[in-house]
């Protein structure tokens, strides 16, 4: 249990998100390795993809009564986990086959040793990207109990 619901609630709230993360991620992987220019490939963004999970989970995570301010804390920490493994996957691949892709390229952090840009994924990637994840849903959860009216402290009748 996680904040009082189980991790395959969160898994299902978010598994359209979660899906189309690993489709992403997996194209510019395949049209890497494909051969088509890094400079095409990188229109197809998991970052994207994240930043707009992120607004999403910050409305709906209200609007729809699945919690409040905790819920989206594992919410954001699972979509980074699943994108920074696929990531992982990829530089390690990179790295067996000798053979380099979009993730193990140098304008992405591929100039450095394969180990350390791991690492960048498990420490920045996984763990502080989460944390802002969370601010800036929060941040938008805060706006949208404004703007809906619910959460308003109602002044006391006369």
């Amino acid at each position: 249990m996680i904040f009082g619901k189980p991790l395959s609630e969160y898994v299902r709230f978010q598994r359209v998100l979660l899906i189309l993360i690993v489709v992403v991620g997996l194209a510019r992987l395949f049209l890497s390795l494909a051969g088509m220019p890094n400079s095409t490939v990188k229109f197809l963004s998991i970052t994207v993809v994240g930043l707009l999970g992120i607004f999403y989970y910050g409305i709906r995570v209200h609007t729809t009564g699945f919690g409040s301010y905790k819920q989206l804390l594992p919410l954001i920490v699972i979509q980074n986990v699943v994108t920074h493994t696929l990531i992982i996957a990829a530089i390690v691949l990179a790295r067996l086959t000798h053979h380099p892709n979009i993730y193990s390229a140098p304008e992405y952090g591929g100039n450095t040793a394969a180990r350390y840009h791991i690492l960048g994924h498990l420490l920045i990637g996984m763990v502080a990207f989460s944390l802002v994840g969370w601010l800036v849903a929060s941040i938008v959860m805060w706006v949208t109990k404004r703007v809906s009216g619910k959460g308003r402290v109602q002044p006391a009748a006369a």
